[in-house]
Order: structure tokens, then C-alpha cells, then sequence
């Protein structure tokens, strides 16, 4: 999101009146009212947008901003259109990762996983890449835990006892599943044919980074890495399990 600073400046620019109202949009992750947008507006010092037409300019975005029941919000394709004009630092490539794994949110049943996922999309867009693995992997963890209970609960307890003997108690809930390691999880499921030996090497290099990202520490992480690792997830994890 534009910090308040930033609003201000852009607004100043010479840009079209779609522009400048994206931009308003782009200082706020809710939804608007023409209203709301006229205030923010006048509070960044741009007061010539009270005579606009705000949902006639709006309306014919193109896909760009959409209106809902709760008012005006910004699109995937209103954020790539102010990453073409500068607005973010963040590629149309890494953009378009976010885009796709926001489409799979309304796939996602459990609300926890769906925060999640809409969470590390979040911080993805307004370049916060370290927390963005982190959510992200907190989402794939719980998707693969939710497979497992509902579709393999008997095989994996099968491969655990047969790893772990009786230090591993007999998983019922997904909670139970989250008491194992897990590097620990992704050889198990790897056992019994959930996923494959490539797709856990992804996985564990996801998961390391996870690690990196998770704890107080100098590591830095780009946007590109954080898109790959975003993709990695989509496309083993959320695009298999959630479709």
C-alpha cells in the first residue's frame, strides 16, 4: 500500500484522472465509498477531485478497480497498471504469482488457511517478502495437514509408527498431525506417494527459507525470491490440493 507521504507526491503528478483515483485505492487495503476516496483525496492536498465524477471514471477502468457492496477496491489488474507507471517496486511477473494465488482463495474452505494465504498475499504486494514466505508456508502446511486428515489419516499413521514406533501417537485432527517436524511431515508424505521426491526437495528448500525468514537475523530476500517461493507453493501445493 502507498504510505501517506507517497499518496501526496503522486497525487501532484500529471497524471489521467483513472490514475490518481487507483493511486487513492492503492493507500488502502478496504473498500471505498466515492466519499471516503474524496477525503483521503483532499487530506493528501489534491481537493480538484471534488468535482469529479469518481464511479463514471472508476466504471470504465476496465478491470482495473471494481465496486463491491462495500464500495471501490483495486484489482490484480489495477495493481499491475500502477506497477507499469512506478507506483511499486514489485515486477508484473511477481504481481501476476500474487494474482493467481488469489484466485485460488475462494477454493480455500478453512478460514485460518484462507488468512493465511490472503495475508502472505498481502505482504508480497507491498514488499514485505519475508513475511510473505512465512504466511505463505503457514497456508501450504495447512493445506497438506487438511489432505492428509481427510484422505491418507490411516496410511500416514501407518509410515509414522512404522518410523517413530510408539513415540508417535495416533493422529485424529490436523492439530495432531502438527506435532510432527516438518522436514519430519514431508518425508512421510513423500512415503506414501503424496507427493514426489522432487516436489519434497522444493518443498524442504521452501521450508528452509521459511526458517530464514522466520527468525531474527540479517538474511535478505528479494522480490523474485519471494515470488518463486510463492510459485513453488501454488503450484505443488494449492493448485493440487485445493482444486
Amino acid at each position: 500500500m502507498l504510505t501517506p507521504n507517497d499518496l501526496k507526491s503522486w497525487l501532484q503528478q500529471d497524471l489521467t484522472r483513472l490514475d490518481k483515483l487507483l493511486l487513492i485505492l492503492a493507500s488502502r487495503s478496504d473498500p471505498m465509498s466515492p466519499s471516503t476516496i474524496t477525503s483521503i483525496a483532499s487530506g493528501a492536498g489534491f481537493h480538484a477531485l471534488k468535482k469529479w465524477n469518481i464511479s463514471a471514471v472508476l466504471s470504465a477502468s476496465r478491470g482495473k478497480a471494481i465496486r463491491t457492496d462495500a464500495g471501490w477496491e483495486l484489482t490484480d489488474a489495477g495493481r499491475i497498471h500502477l506497477n507499469g507507471i512506478g507506483v511499486s517496486a514489485v515486477s508484473p511477473a511477481a504481481l501476476q504469482v500474487a494474482a493467481d494465488l488469489r484466485a485460488h482463495l475462494s477454493k480455500l474452505s478453512d478460514g485460518q488457511t484462507k488468512a493465511f494465504v490472503e495475508e502472505a498475499i498481502r505482504c508480497h504486494e507491498a514488499g514485505l517478502y519475508r513475511s510473505a514466505v512465512v504466511m505463505s508456508w503457514l497456508g501450504a502446511m495447512a493445506i497438506l495437514h487438511h489432505e492428509v486428515q481427510v484422505n491418507h489419516l490411516a496410511a500416514f499413521n501407518a509410515e509414522a509408527s512404522r518410523v517413530f514406533g510408539s513415540k508417535w501417537k495416533t493422529a485424529v485432527s490436523t492439530d495432531d498431525l502438527g506435532l510432527m517436524k516438518e522436514r519430519d511431515f514431508l518425508d512421510r508424505i513423500e512415503a506414501i506417494s503424496i507427493i514426489g521426491k522432487n516436489v519434497k526437495a522444493e518443498l524442504k528448500t521452501c521450508l528452509d527459507r521459511r526458517n530464514g525468514c522466520g527468525h531474527p537475523n540479517s538474511f535478505k530476500i528479494s522480490t523474485n525470491q519471494s515470488a518463486a517461493h510463492l510459485e513453488i507453493l501454488l503450484l505443488n501445493v494449492f493448485e493440487k490440493f485445493t482444486a
